[in-house]
């Protein structure tokens, strides 16, 4: 009997430890580039909800200094805050551009593109831009924990539509304890391996795989 409890309490154990490894090394191993180019035509800088008062909220806000410190170092000469009022009436590129335009980046280098309404749609609608452009490579900037979904959708991005890119996290906002850190982490890896099984489905603003 004390066998039996002691296998079954293995068996237990085992399946909690794959249940929290597989996602983590999924969510892990999801490459974050298709180029080893450090310099690149643009940055895109990926959209989070305004505050309610119409300022940038903490996530918000390391986006897009981490978007002027590249801009500064010379990574790319352009900027496009990519976000529309997804969350509120607020269009988050406008907040970012803004935010930038005050840290010191010229306005002639920063495009607001105020239509995405999600991740999907921030990468679609600033590909539609380099096009325009005639832009064939971007550094995409986000929150850490946010970047392997972010690659995911990057990844599906070839043929005709294929450009060069690698993806670059954010600073965590000082103020968020590790417990949030974690969670947030925690969350993303769980929809990425979703994904990874089962990907994306018919999305509209997302290109065939």
């Amino acid at each position: 009997m004390r066998r039996l409890s002691l296998w079954l309490l293995g068996i237990v154990v085992c399946a909690a430890l794959l249940y929290v490894l597989i996602p983590i090394v999924s969510y892990e191993t999801i490459s974050g580039h298709n180029t080893n180019a450090t310099h690149f035509d643009t940055l895109i800088v990926l959209g989070h909800p305004a505050q309610a008062d119409g300022s940038p909220d903490p996530e918000m806000r390391e986006r897009v200094e981490e978007a002027v410190r590249e801009y500064r170092a010379g990574v790319a000469p352009n900027i496009i805050m990519s976000g529309g009022p997804a969350h509120n009436h607020f269009v988050e590129a406008k907040v970012m551009a803004d935010l930038a335009e005050r840290e010191g980046v010229p306005a002639t280098a920063v495009i607001a593109e105020d239509k995405a309404q999600d991740t999907i749609q921030n990468i679609w609608y600033s590909r539609g831009i380099m096009q325009q452009k005639g832009w064939t490579s971007a550094e995409v900037i986000s929150s850490a924990y946010h970047l392997p979904r972010t690659d995911l959708i990057l990844q599906r991005y070839n043929g005709p539509l294929a450009f060069s890119w690698r993806t670059h996290a954010s600073l965590w906002p000082p103020d968020y304890p590790w417990q949030k850190r974690i969670q947030y982490r925690w969350h993303e890896a769980l929809g990425t391996v979703k994904l990874r099984l089962y990907g994306f489905g018919h999305r509209k603003f997302l290109p065939e795989a």
